[in-house]
């Protein structure tokens, strides 16, 4: 599961994104969690193609938040309190679901026509590292790329607009744009560091083009495990260690707007 990623080409839009609609100013470099903000290149239901900020995490299926919710209104009824079981299940807490695999599942294919589509600039993304952890340490990560020189690649991604949610209990209801990335099966590069899946990769532009112009039938066949010759591990680095661009500079996490 790909929950860290890094984007640190700071020419990526003038390459990738020379006719897109602008919404945000952009950072020269960062790095990114889930549930924090970061650029995506997304169509629109006007048939635009926009550069905006965007949430990592797409709404969790209803069933698990029903799920969380029964066990909160179980609580409840225990100390003789009312429940209403529909106004828990829309106040559920949901951080998100930050890869999307199943694509059966039909909480997933309402989104998956042209309009939800969007591109995700990644320059390296995280694997934990188990089988290079040394004894009483933490467990490194490894970092992915599509060669040494960590040129832009992207994520193929689902986003959905101004979706209702709780997604920490401090802030209660918000309204925010989310997004997620597909994963696949792993290639014999990225499996012997995460045997169950790697993100879905696109590399070229003929590869982005596809998956934002064109129908699902067609789009569909780039959910597939990249080419092992098409990625290296570029580096393994200790969890929470200095964050540095390819120019030797600090990382930051993405603009929250």
């Amino acid at each position: 599961m790909c929950n860290l990623y890094r984007m640190d080409d700071r020419d990526w839009a003038s390459k990738w994104a020379q006719d897109v609609e602008s919404l945000i100013n952009l950072m020269p470099a960062y790095q990114v969690n889930p549930d924090q903000l970061a650029p995506v290149i997304r169509n629109t239901f006007d048939h635009r193609t926009q550069l905006a900020h965007c949430r990592w995490g797409l709404p969790s299926p209803i069933y698990v938040q029903r799920k969380a919710a029964e066990v909160r209104a179980e609580k409840l009824r225990k100390k003789g309190l009312p429940v209403d079981i529909d106004e828990l299940v829309r106040r559920e807490p949901d951080s998100g679901v930050t890869n999307v695999r199943n694509l059966n599942l039909p909480h997933w294919k309402r989104w998956l026509g042209v309009e939800h589509r969007c591109l995700v600039p990644v320059t390296t993304f995280a694997e934990p590292d188990t089988a290079s952890k040394e004894e009483g340490g933490k467990t490194p990560n490894a970092w992915f790329s599509k060669n040494l020189e960590r040129p832009v690649m992207f994520f193929a991604g689902l986003w959905v607009p101004q979706w209702l949610s709780v997604r920490k209990v401090k802030d209660g209801l918000t309204t925010d744009d989310l997004y997620a990335i597909l994963t696949t099966e792993p290639n014999d590069v990225v499996r012997p560091v995460h045997e169950k899946a790697m993100p879905v990769l696109l590399q070229t532009p003929e590869e982005t083009n596809v998956w934002m112009r064109a129908s699902w039938e067609e789009a569909r066949h780039l959910v597939r495990p990249l080419q092992n010759e098409r990625i290296v591990i570029t580096s393994r680095e200790p969890y929470g260690s200095t964050i540095v661009s390819k120019t030797g500079e600090p990382l930051p996490c993405p603009m929250v707007l």
